[in-house]
């Protein structure tokens, strides 16, 4: 049976807002387009799959600043959850379980689309 390790609670609150700030810059990225400068629009189906791209309006000086800004916090949390003193304190052997332990508690359950 998988152990269960007694993870801190600033441990865990790093991790959910880990998962809370990819999600959110996941949804962000989804709406914004998909050229950060403004592009034309393309069409190739000279690879191995035809790929098209609709003429890109570019991100506006906010949009750039709420995706750095996610992925500001993103590094920040990621290095908080990796480097936490709670790691130390756990044997070699068991720190890939704990970390996939940590990784998956509060994270978002994945849903087949409807």
């Amino acid at each position: 049976m998988a152990e269960t390790y007694d993870f801190p609670s600033d441990l865990l609150a790093g991790q959910e807002e880990l998962h809370q700030v990819r999600a959110e810059l996941l949804a962000l990225l989804k709406r914004l387009p998909w050229s950060v400068e403004p592009l034309d629009g393309f069409s190739d189906d000279h690879g191995w799959r035809k790929v098209e791209r609709p003429a890109s309006p570019g991100w506006t000086p906010d949009e750039q600043a709420e995706v750095e800004k996610l992925r500001q916090r993103e590094r920040e949390l990621a290095v908080f959850v990796t480097c936490h003193r709670f790691w130390s304190e756990i044997t070699p052997t068991e720190k890939v379980n704990a970390r996939m332990s940590v990784k998956h508690a509060g994270a978002p359950e994945t849903r087949p689309p409807s």
